[in-house]
């Protein structure tokens, strides 16, 4: 049962919802329900598109491509009890490069492209081409599900943090030698790379 105070309060808010509103003092679930301060639609986003990135000729053919697998992403950071050291084939992680991989589902060494992450904002203010690295492989990690390095600290997540325990889209872009290369180096690729990408 509602104590008096709180039914006036109630049928006050319920009465003049909007007056309320434009206050700034809040209004109470059952007055926004009755009031219909809550049936807006949520406008469309383009958060994690290639909003106005201009694409390569490479990327415009790989968003066109058909997903070579899904996977449900989780985070994974340095530091605080996350990861420490290099990955499974020795390389220091890449920050929003670098993915752990179930070896038997996707091949590591495998450059991946996820549509999902082209033109996500990063920390620095620029923008995700959409590539990562299958370079890296953990106990937890089986079937269809993969980690994203996002750096050190778990405030390195935010950029990502809208795709964690989201599926999303695996498209083969090739394989790579050597380590994930770093934001500021051009990957090095092996032949079958340019195969790949051609051949969509």
């Amino acid at each position: 049962m509602l104590g008096t105070a709180a039914a006036l309060a109630l049928v006050w808010a319920m009465a003049f919802p909007a007056h309320a509103a434009e206050q700034g003092e809040p209004v109470s679930y059952e007055a926004a329900v009755a009031s219909g301060l809550g049936e807006e639609s949520t406008g469309a986003s383009d958060e994690g598109s290639d909003s106005g990135m201009v694409l390569t000729a490479e990327q415009q053919a790989l968003m066109a491509a058909d997903a070579d697998w899904t996977a449900r992403v989780n985070l994974y950071h340095a530091g605080g009890g996350g990861a420490t050291g290099n990955d499974s084939l020795g390389c220091r992680p890449i920050p929003m490069r670098t993915m752990a991989v179930d070896p038997r589902y996707i091949p590591r060494r495998t450059r991946l492209f996820i549509p999902e992450t082209v033109g996500m904002r990063m920390p620095d203010g620029t923008v995700h081409d959409g590539y990562w690295y299958a370079s890296d492989t953990g106990g937890a990690i089986k079937g269809q599900k993969i980690d994203f390095y996002t750096g050190h600290g778990r405030g390195s997540m935010a950029p990502a943090m809208r795709l964690n325990q989201r599926r999303v889209t695996l498209i083969d872009a090739g394989r790579f030698e050597g380590c994930p290369p770093s934001w500021d180096t051009q990957p090095t690729l092996m032949a079958s790379a340019a195969a790949n990408v051609g051949s969509r």
